[in-house]
Formats: C-alpha cells, sequence, structure tokens
C-alpha cells in the first residue's frame, strides 16, 4: 500500500484502484474538536483537488478536497454517529471516504510521507 499526501492536508492510502481518502493529523489537530462531517455521494464522479465536502469544527469549517480523480465508492458512515473519529483515528477509523482512481499518475503529484513533514514543519 501506498500512502500519499495533499498540500491541502487530506492523505490517501492506495491498494490497487482503490484509495481510502481522511485528513491527516496536522489537519485535524489544527481544526481542534471535529463536530460534523459532510462526505460525497457514493457514486459521485470527482476531480482531483474538487471540494468534495465540509469538515466542522468548535473553530471553523473547512472544505475537503479530493487528491486524486475518480469515482466515490463509499463514504465512513460510521462518522455521522462519530464525527470525532477524525480526530482520534484520522489515519486509521476515521478515514472519509474510498475512491476508485480513474488515473494512477495523479499520484505522483501528491507528496510522499517526508515531503508533507517538510510542509508542515515550515
Amino acid at each position: 500500500m501506498t500512502t500519499k499526501y495533499s498540500e491541502d492536508h487530506e492523505w490517501i492510502s492506495v491498494d490497487g484502484d482503490i484509495g481510502t481518502v481522511g485528513i491527516t493529523n496536522h489537519a485535524q489537530s489544527q481544526l481542534g474538536d471535529i463536530v460534523f462531517i459532510e462526505l460525497p455521494e457514493v457514486g459521485s464522479i470527482v476531480e482531483a483537488g474538487g471540494e468534495v465536502g465540509v469538515v466542522e469544527s468548535v473553530k471553523a469549517a473547512s472544505d475537503l478536497f479530493t487528491p486524486v480523480t475518480g469515482e466515490i465508492g463509499e463514504i465512513n458512515e460510521a462518522l455521522d454517529a462519530e464525527p470525532s473519529l477524525a480526530n482520534s483515528d484520522p489515519t486509521g477509523n476515521g478515514w472519509f471516504f474510498k475512491i476508485r482512481l480513474s488515473d494512477a499518475n495523479e499520484l505522483n503529484s501528491l507528496m510522499d510521507e517526508a515531503s508533507y513533514k517538510e510542509l508542515i514543519a515550515e
């Protein structure tokens, strides 16, 4: 499995042509306590960098973007009842959606973990 990161602080972990997407630990710590998450509709076709939802916290609302182009195959319905999973386990049970990649080459424009760590250190 390959994990990549976007400048918008989303991560994508890819297995075959399916990517699992969520927000990074850095993003959830900046947002504070997450109270609501609006996710994309299953079956919708989304474009890399496009807005696909909203994450609301006690501090602010933030747009959610997709790091790749594809079709939304599944959303994490557990977040409806427990949006705080995005805080407590952002890279595990707090994942947001799964997407079938249209073009795996788009992953090349995303950052690896070392590059992402450099970005958030600035």
